[in-house]
């Protein structure tokens, strides 16, 4: 067994390590979705936050000195990590810090994810850790961050960029990057409008995944020579990352997911309405990519106590059923059919409705006789009885955000009714 092996090796890297979790972005590209919320606080899986995801992987890779950078709408990230993340204690040195942006450096809000963390370096230096783990707040995976920093250290990498394979003609919508067998990065290009194929798959490109490990006194040197440059976006992927592939010692660590052995892990970036859809309804099959039933992997999540969710009435054309479907706490399903559709906690589905391949979000109050295909309703709709959705693309257009793919997201403006985040 190698050094790297060691779990009592891998335990004292852990310990040495701060997180710093980047959940400030918008993710304007799930639309009115983050209209009143910043994308990582966006509801996911009929009862999380995708905040839960990248927090829950820290705390079960053993790392518990965690800083949240928010900025952009941040009240419902804000208050969902308040109140489900205050677990930690404090005189063994664990927290999770909420890190705001307050022009801490200079006069300017957080500009670019480099330029995030730099404004929080005195911050950083206050907790001396001795390697900073730098991670997205927005994409859906588990992941052990532990043999990742094993490898980092082992590597003698001042950086190690977390790496995923994927289709080439999806590759321009992240980081894509060239390797040598020592898995060294030889080429680094921040979403390129033609990305190079990995050697030997012509079908397939290595991508980043937002995640990098760095050495803290490197990570200092760096963000503060990056802060002079005038003509940097202050950017990890497009500007720090690539800066340093000539010069210093880049490595890839190719990603596997907790507990798995030899296969690619699970790794959604859930940057669209359609990708989001697609994810959530995922989990509903008979043995889904991600698995959200480990117990040795438990993601972890604020929830309100809530009644058990109940399904009434079993007259034949008033039956009560959900089929192939997540139901969360709090439901009522009343003399209605659910199929192959995602409910989060405290939907009420009034009687003689159908809802089919939907995912429908906390707090959805939907009246007797509506018809719901292939949908996404935001948190608060109150839908009046008879609404049909998903049926008219021409009609759902006139009222509602239709995608490419045909799925119709209604949000509570949409009906001219208050959004609650």
């Amino acid at each position: 067994m190698s050094n790297g092996d060691s779990p009592r090796f891998i335990s004292r890297l852990t310990r040495e390590t701060l997180a710093l979790i980047l959940a400030g972005g918008r993710g304007s590209r799930l639309k009115q979705l983050t209209d009143w919320r910043a994308k990582p606080a966006v509801h996911f899986g009929g009862k999380y936050r995708i905040i839960d995801f990248p927090l829950s992987n820290c705390v079960n890779s053993g790392i518990r000195r965690i800083g949240v950078l928010t900025q952009y709408k941040a009240h419902s990230l804000l208050g969902h990590v308040q109140r489900g993340w205050g677990f930690f204690r404090g005189e063994l040195g664990e927290f999770v810090e909420l890190l705001p942006a307050q022009q801490r450096v200079g006069g300017s809000w957080y500009d670019g994810t480099a330029d995030a963390v730099l404004q929080n370096l005195d911050i950083i230096r206050g907790h001396a850790p001795r390697y900073v783990l730098i991670l997205a707040g927005d994409h859906v995976y588990k992941m052990d961050y532990g043999p990742m920093l094993a490898a980092h250290v082992e590597s003698g990498a001042e950086v190690t960029v977390g790496c995923i394979e994927v289709p080439l003609n999806e590759a321009s919508a992240f980081g894509v990057m060239q390797v040598n067998s020592d898995r060294r990065i030889l080429e680094f290009e921040e979403k390129p409008a033609q990305p190079k194929a990995m050697p030997g798959k012509p079908d397939r490109a290595l991508a980043s995944m937002g995640i990098y490990v760095f050495s803290a006194e490197l990570l200092e040197q760096e963000l503060t020579r990056d802060h002079e440059l005038r003509q940097s976006s202050h950017d990890f992927g497009k500007d720090l990352i690539p800066s340093l592939i000539g010069t210093g010692k880049v490595f890839a660590f190719p990603f596997k997911g907790a507990g798995e052995e030899g296969r690619q892990g699970y790794w959604r970036d859930v940057g669209t309405v359609d990708s989001f859809w697609r994810a959530n309804l995922e989990l509903i099959d008979i043995n889904p990519e991600l698995n959200l039933y480990d117990r040795n992997w438990p993601i972890w999540t604020y929830q309100q106590q809530v009644p058990p969710a109940k399904f009434v009435f079993d007259a034949d054309e008033r039956r009560g059923m959900a089929v192939n479907s997540m139901v969360a706490g709090g439901c009522i399903v009343s003399g209605s059919v659910i199929r192959h559709s995602m409910l989060f906690f405290n939907v009420h589905v009034h009687s003689y409705c159908e809802v089919e391949d939907s995912v429908i979000f906390p707090h959805v109050d939907i009246g007797r006789g509506c018809r719901i295909r292939k949908a996404i309703i935001d948190r608060g709709c109150q839908l009046a009885p008879g609404t049909v959705i998903g049926f008219d693309r021409d009609a759902d257009r006139e009222r509602y955000h239709v995608t490419e793919e045909g799925v119709v997201l209604v949000t509570p403006e949409m009906l001219g009714q208050r959004h609650l985040c």
